[in-house]
């Protein structure tokens, strides 16, 4: 037993890889496109994205919700290979990237926002996985105990996390939770296709209430929510791996058939667009329990990057801060949220996040791969100025454009911006039924990031910095 302890601890000390938030080194970039593809095709699937995708019906009649995921997926997942491929040649974490953008201390803001949102994110994986193993666990030992069951997924995302991206990827995901994954999301395919008159099903119009581009917006974005968290793990990947292609493909794979299995359950079993409604459906189509526990395996990768990424993106600011210290840290306060958590006004949370990381994903594409052609000067992440103020400029106007197309947020805050808009004579909302949200966003900010004048993205203070 003490020669396996050893053995075990010897790998966690090799393979947890906590750098911190400077570039790891070349010899432990050791992932492969394909690891990445397993991972990212993970970090895709699960009980939230099925809860998303019956968001889209029955508004939309099945064939137009299915070409609603395929389109947002296909465009989401655009950004999100991009930063993945920053990641990859840089060898730092997302937030690091930034700092050449928006300046050292303006990437501060990125990183606040991130960690609020993945602390979020945290609480709300938790008390999924919490519930839903409850479920399964009445279902098959008749025990029923909510607070055990999420104390127990807390502890084991907080030790995945703690372990990190490498030792999860190569031990973990490959060896066995992708395997369980697979064939659980096939076996419950398999059910809810054959649960309903899919003839019926594809020809029954939908009810109408959310246009095409919205639902598109709704798609988008579940990859979008992983831009900030995208470079955290390329970063580990060989050179010339191709690991962008395999994060574009293995999410793109796993984001159009968790969307559609979701919508799926709506309309062929009658699901709630929750994650009760979905687990209680699944559990009646494919056989009971152990489904859900299996589903749970999945779950349990979701939750260790968002712990993962909030410590890492918390080092940005303070980076002599231990990184496992910061996951148990995350892993406690999501813990102590999800006590008290009901999932409510979900879709509008999701639009929240895209208005913030839409536009700002298009500031970052913009300036680092067309003004800087794809690379920073070397040493250029650490030693950027304090603010670039006039890169938040068009982070802002992003966000106003995001709401102006697709106001959402607590009625208070929709009724302040209609005034504002109202008061200076511009119609509200603008965009919302052609073009939905992100698109204009995204557009908007990144045209504005070409405009800028040189000095906001490479001053002359910086350049001397990077020289010394």
């Amino acid at each position: 037993m003490a020669s396996v302890a050893r053995r075990v601890e010897a790998i966690l000390q090799h393979e947890a890889s906590s750098w911190g938030i400077r570039p790891v080194p070349l010899e432990h970039r050791t992932l492969r496109g394909l690891d990445l593809g397993v991972l990212w095709f993970d970090l895709s699937v699960g009980l939230l994205v099925m809860v998303t995708g019956a968001l889209l019906v029955p508004a939309l009649g099945l064939p137009n919700a299915l070409l609603a995921i395929v389109v947002g997926s296909l465009i989401g997942c655009v950004p999100l290979a991009l930063v993945a491929l920053a990641g990859e040649r840089e060898g730092v974490p997302t937030m690091v990237l930034l700092r050449p953008v928006l300046g050292e201390r303006g990437s501060f803001v990125p990183s606040a926002l991130n960690v609020i949102q993945l602390v979020g994110w945290t609480a709300v994986e938790f008390w999924v996985m919490g519930e839903v193993a409850n479920v399964a666990s009445v279902r098959l030992f008749g025990f029923e105990s909510r607070v055990l069951w999420l104390a127990v997924v807390a502890v084991v995302c907080t030790a995945l996390a703690i372990g990190g991206p490498v030792l999860v990827i190569r031990r973990w995901l490959e060896r066995f939770g992708i395997w369980v994954l697979l064939g659980t999301a096939a076996w419950i395919t398999v059910e809810v296709l054959g649960a309903g008159d899919l003839g019926a099903i594809w020809n029954s119009p939908g009810e109408g209430g959310l246009p095409f581009w919205l639902a598109v917006d709704l798609v988008i974005v579940m990859p979008v929510s992983w831009l900030p968290l995208a470079a955290d793990y390329n970063r580990f990947a060989k050179p010339g791996s191709r690991g962008a292609l395999g994060t574009y493909f293995g999410y793109l794979a796993g984001n159009v058939w968790f969307y559609a299995l979701g919508a799926l359950l709506v309309l062929a079993a009658g699901a709630g667009a929750d994650p009760l409604g979905i687990g209680l459906s699944m559990v009646t189509l494919a056989g009971g329990g152990l489904v859900l526990l299996a589903l749970l395996v999945g779950e349990s990768d979701n939750a260790f990057a968002d712990i993962y990424s909030a410590a890492v993106s918390t080092q940005n600011v303070a980076p002599e801060v231990p990184q496992r210290g910061l996951s148990l840290a995350v892993g406690v306060a999501g813990f102590v949220i999800a006590l008290a958590f009901s999932i409510e006004r979900y879709e509008l949370f999701l639009f929240l996040l895209g208005s913030v990381f839409v536009p700002l994903a298009a500031v970052f594409l913009a300036d680092y791969f067309v003004r800087r052609r794809g690379r920073f000067v070397e040493g250029e992440t650490f030693a950027a100025p304090e603010w670039r103020w006039s890169a938040f400029a068009p982070w802002a106007a992003g966000f106003v454009v995001y709401h102006w197309s697709a106001p959402t947020g607590p009625q208070g805050w929709v009724d302040a911006v209609r005034s504002a808009f109202e008061g200076v004579g511009l119609p509200f909302p603008l965009l919302n039924s052609r073009f939905g949200a992100s698109l204009p966003s995204f557009a908007v900010a990144f045209a504005l990031t070409l405009l800028l004048p040189k000095s906001a993205t490479r001053s002359p203070r910086q350049r001397a910095k990077v020289t010394t």
